[in-house]
């Protein structure tokens, strides 16, 4: 622990190449928080997975969270100022800063179904006198509509555009459009902002992990869709705690009505303070102006820094691939013949979770070990490489 903590500081200390390397204070903390709970740090070799707590803040974002903690403000008045400059930057009709990528889901639902109608964002759950449905395709189904089933809706699925004329009616609230799922439904983003359109229904797209390429902050905007969100501590680096959610301004009034800090609502729970209202504000004007070509081929020579010390012999394959839609930087598929090299992926990933220091890769598969290398910290890529070569080797 002391010669990887060393190390970091190290390489904190070291000058880095723009907003594009991750940094953090150089000065030495007062205390190791993580040492006196027995909490073990990890390196992060897998991307902005919330059981990883994601990713790391800006220094611009650390900034305005330490501006913001010295002094108080009238919360709805900063929420409706930073609401209006991030619509501004995202070409939005109007935004305002979430708990998180799923409480704008719920509070974006809770908008369609209660507008500014205070007794019904009083009443809900409770759907008397209310719609009651929210329509999504069939292949669109994932875990975090239970955000929307929070509110009481019921969630209708259907599979094409016919279904959907045929079950939206009076009952239904809003159509949801779950982004990393575009492809695998019969309707596409943009036919499905134009079918909610046509059959007068609100449509909300949740883009959590979506951020890149940049065009997707302005592109949904741009489709049509009534509401957006993106997640806030993904590739954003914000606050873990905070989200974006954007869109038409009537919805996002709603939203706000259905949010903290007020009392009897939905989403008095979701609280955004100050701290994390400025800390996303300044993620989001950063990731705007960052030159994002420079930073992809940074991701890309830690990918070839990992391939070439990981490749032990000729059984030993490596591959750069981009997911489709979520997490769309480059990644890094190791593979190896286990005739030849006898240890399973999943083994391999054992060995790297239960090492000094900890290390966690890219969850979810069985025929590759897979290395997400855009939430390492500089040096790290080469700790994780020499980690896994000691471990095939070994074998």
């Amino acid at each position: 622990m002391a010669n990887r903590r060393k190390f970091l500081q190290g390489s904190i200390a070291a000058p880095l190449m723009g907003t594009a390397a991750f940094t953090a204070s150089a000065a030495t903390p007062k205390r190791d928080y993580f040492k006196e709970l027995g909490v073990q740090p990890i390196i992060n070799a897998a991307g902005t997975y919330t059981s990883f707590t994601a990713s790391l803040m800006l220094p611009e974002v650390m900034d305005a969270i330490h501006y913001a903690s010295k002094t108080f403000v009238r919360l709805n008045e900063l929420h409706d100022a930073v609401g209006k400059k991030i619509a501004s930057l995202l070409n939005a009709e109007a935004a305002m800063v979430s708990c998180g990528a799923a409480s704008a889901l719920t509070l974006g639902t809770a908008a369609c179904l209660t507008g500014t109608d205070r007794n019904k964002i009083q009443a809900i759950p409770d759907l008397t006198g209310m719609k009651t449905e929210v329509l999504m395709q069939k292949s669109h189904r994932f875990g975090y509509d239970r955000a929307l089933r929070n509110t009481g809706v019921k969630i209708v699925e259907f599979e094409t555009a016919e279904d959907a004329q045929r079950l939206a009616g009076p009952r239904t609230a809003m159509m949801l459009f779950y982004n990393d799922a575009n492809g695998k439904g019969k309707i596409q983003a943009a036919e499905f902002a134009e079918l909610g359109k046509k059959l007068n229904v609100p449509t909300f797209i949740d883009c959590a992990a979506d951020c890149f390429p940049i065009e997707n902050m302005t592109k949904y905007n741009k489709l049509g869709f009534s509401l957006v969100t993106f997640s806030g501590g993904k590739g954003l680096r914000g606050p873990q705690s905070a989200g974006i959610l954007m869109g038409r301004k009537d919805l996002i009034e709603a939203a706000r009505m259905n949010a903290s800090p007020n009392g009897d609502a939905i989403g008095r729970g979701m609280k955004v303070n100050k701290e994390e209202l400025l800390g996303m504000l300044a993620a989001v004007e950063v990731f705007m102006k960052k030159d994002h070509e420079a930073e992809w081929k940074d991701w890309e020579k830690r990918i070839k820094a990992v391939a070439d010390i990981v490749t032990v012999s000729s059984a030993v394959k490596t591959e750069q691939y981009v997911p489709e839609v979520a997490n769309h930087v480059p990644h890094l598929k190791i593979t190896w013949d286990q005739s030849k090299i006898k240890i399973s992926y999943n083994e391999v990933a054992k060995r790297l979770r239960a090492g000094e220091p900890s290390i966690e890769v890219t969850p979810g598969s069985s025929d590759s070990l897979n290395i997400g290398v855009w939430m390492l910290q500089p040096g790290e890529e080469r700790i994780v490489a020499k980690r896994i070569r000691e471990i095939l080797k070994s074998v």
